[in-house]
């Protein structure tokens, strides 16, 4: 079942900016920012439908990112992204173990590292992107597990979306969401089993 609210953010945006100089009034347009849009289910692993609609936004001709913050398996990173539709770049940690299995990762001070730099490289990826206006979609999977486990900054992660550059959605997922991330969406789904 999925349960769907929205509301406008409270920000406004304006898209055309008055430019003074030397006597002369130009006018330069901006793009609007899109909306941010939370999917937020009490367990893992609920996000399929979005996987396939980033699947069918590409096949439509829209630019989309997504980045799995705490999938592994397939040392990707970065570098090595999956293309798919001409359109759709897919990027999973360049750390080849899943993330979130919480016994092994508990255990083994080198393999928390790894996931740590792994999941830091693609943070900082998703920085420059979300500043970059090149994606018409940038879907941030499981952001908030990478927050609850540390290894990104909650107030980073705000202060990135408040000044990203993207006439197209941002949608994050995960489970136990922030409330003041809650309060940024202009859309909250939640997923229930």
């Amino acid at each position: 079942m999925v349960i769907s609210s929205s509301h406008i953010h409270s920000k406004s945006k304006h898209d055309v900016v008055k430019i003074s100089t030397a006597n002369k009034n130009n006018l330069k347009r901006f793009t609007q920012n899109g909306q941010i849009q939370i999917y937020q289910s009490s367990y893992r692993g609920s996000y399929p439908s979005i996987i396939r609609d980033s699947l069918r936004n590409a096949a439509l001709g829209r630019k989309v990112l997504l980045i799995q913050f705490m999938k592994g398996g397939v040392k990707q990173g970065v570098e090595n992204a999956v293309r798919l539709c001409g359109n759709l770049t897919w990027i999973r940690s360049s750390h080849s173990f899943d993330q979130y299995n919480s016994e092994e990762t508990k255990n083994n001070k080198n393999l928390r590292k790894s996931i740590h730099e792994s999941t830091v490289e693609l943070w900082n990826f998703c920085k420059k992107e979300l500043q970059s206006g090149e994606n018409d979609q940038i879907i941030l999977d499981e952001i908030f597990l990478a927050i609850s486990m540390k290894i990104i900054d909650k107030d980073d992660l705000i202060s990135t979306l408040e000044n990203r550059f993207i006439s197209g959605d941002v949608i994050l997922t995960g489970t136990d969401i922030p409330k003041d991330l809650l309060l940024m969406a202009n859309q909250i789904t939640e997923l229930r089993s």
